[in-house]
């Protein structure tokens, strides 16, 4: 465990800014922040106009314009419910996400979930600077600016070095953040619908062809993957400040309200805008937000350019602050400041390496989050039923001790997500077996079970995600009543 400041330095942390505060118990005198107050970190980083550019993702699938506004209102709405749900813990125990899993992992055994978090957020915050760092150059070149490698390298170290200041400031510099930043990029993006209404094709929109069932399953599953079940892993981290006696049913509302307004907004409108016109589609694979900003007059790209980049760092350092705390999680004795700053270095050399390495970063990234998104939905479904099961807060000593009422190991969790990975893994195919040749592994089971096999209907279905959430969710509950009955007697 981090060390714990003294009452004189937590006064200081609060005039300097920086909070030291790692995976301890939040003290009482510190939590007093009600439900709403979850509105502006969810909605400040999700209300990137990386969003528009999902829509391009859904319509891959071969879906039409009304089978992806089911699927992506469904699935950001119900993937960040979920995350509501997980945020219940913070509240009942004042600790990080993965510090609370120890009660349905134990201690120890916690670091196997763990690990999976850890290796998500720092995916997804490396995903964000990188995009930030190509938009840069796009928007750059656009302007006559110039926008080689140096323009790269430039916009690689500031995004970088925003990104790492704000998460190694910590909780309370990044809310008082992140309501700023929610009008900002919020209006830009008002702005921006505004100025690409004209290119609208409601004729081309609507002569999209429907597609199967299984393809609107596939879209549900990539949507809900990307959106709240890729933030579920520390959504606890954000509610661990809230008052005791604040109401679990408006956590998950503000949550949830939070999380999915802009992704709604944005995601339907670019439904428009992809099926308008095949070079949206198209471009956005590459490079999504440069795509979307060629669409812009001249004169707005400077603001689109900021508010893209805001955006993204909003969500980029939710993603660095929650993988520090996890990092300290797992036994690494650092104090939540350095664990922030490893992370930090981590995501700089990532986002260097795609950037002027690798050819292309979303294909092989879509795969990473499939075959992290099975374990990760597993542990969600067993940290749901967790909390489902429990009718008192959390024993907050017992959540550091491997000898409570915790333990050391609970292997039926271990079990349940080994399980659900492995059934998981063998229902997803890896749809990009060039860019991501070393995950063509998976998908063993749609042959044996009758579902056409790699190349059948189901195949880019990945139900193996869903069927994952579901193991862990009825496993978890069905198998670990009397367990958690006996640590709450």
């Amino acid at each position: 465990m981090s060390d714990t400041a003294t009452p004189s330095g937590l006064e200081q942390t609060r005039r300097l800014g920086v909070e030291t505060t790692g995976i301890e118990i939040i003290e009482e005198s510190e939590r007093t922040a009600r439900p709403q107050d979850l509105f502006w970190p969810w909605f400040a980083a999700n209300v990137s106009v990386f969003g528009l550019s999902y829509a391009s993702f859904v319509l891959y699938f071969g879906i039409s314009f009304w089978q992806g506004v089911l699927v992506s209102v469904l699935g950001i709405v119900v993937s960040f419910a979920l995350c509501g749900v997980i945020a219940i813990a913070g509240k009942r125990g004042s600790a990080p996400t993965m510090i609370l899993s120890r009660a349905a992992f134990g201690v120890k055994g916690q670091k196997v979930p763990g690990v999976i978090s850890w290796l998500v957020s720092i995916g997804w915050e490396t995903f964000l600077a990188i995009l930030a760092v190509l938009a840069t150059s796009t928007v750059f070149t656009r302007l006559g600016w110039g926008g080689g490698n140096g323009t790269k390298v430039i916009a690689a170290v500031v995004v970088a070095a925003l990104i790492v200041s704000a998460s190694v400031a910590g909780y309370h510099i990044i809310m008082r953040m992140q309501s700023i930043l929610t009008w900002i990029t919020g209006a830009v993006t008002v702005l921006y619908i505004v100025l690409t209404l004209k290119d609208i094709d409601w004729s081309a929109v609507q002569a999209v062809p429907a597609g199967s069932t299984q393809a609107v399953i596939g879209a549900l599953v990539m949507v809900m993957t990307g959106f709240g079940l890729g933030w579920i892993n520390i959504a606890a981290d954000w509610s661990r400040y809230q008052k005791r006696t604040a109401s679990g049913p408006s956590i998950v509302a503000w949550n949830t309200f939070g999380g999915a307004l802009a992704p709604v907004v944005l995601v339907l409108y670019g439904l428009a805008l992809a099926g308008s016109s095949t070079d949206i589609l198209d471009g956005v694979a590459g490079d999504p937000i440069g795509t979307l900003a060629t669409l812009l007059p001249t004169w707005f790209l400077v603001p689109f350019l900021l508010a893209a980049i805001l955006s993204l760092v909003s969500g980029a350092v939710l993603g660095i602050y929650s993988s520090g705390l996890t990092l300290l999680s797992l036994g690494v004795r650092l104090k939540r400041p350095q664990a922030a700053a490893v992370d930090g270095v981590l995501l700089t050399i990532g986002t260097i390496y795609v950037v002027f390495v690798a050819d292309n970063f979303i294909n092989p990234f879509q795969s990473f989050l499939i075959t992290l998104g099975v374990p990760l939905a597993a542990w969600a479904g067993i940290m749901i039923s967790d909390l489902a099961l429990r009718r008192r807060d959390y024993d907050e000593d017992a959540l550091f001790d491997a000898g409570g009422r915790y333990g050391d190991v609970d292997w039926t969790s271990i079990g349940t997500m080994a399980v659900a990975s492995v059934v998981g893994w063998g229902l997803v195919i890896n749809l990009f077996t060039d860019d991501a040749s070393w995950n063509n592994w998976q998908g063993y089971l749609l042959g044996p079970l009758g579902l056409g096999g790699k190349d059948g209907i189901w195949a880019s279905a990945n139900i193996g995600v869903l069927v994952a959430l579901l193991i862990g969710l009825v496993g978890g509950y069905l198998l670990r009543r009397s367990t958690v009955q006996r640590q709450e007697s």
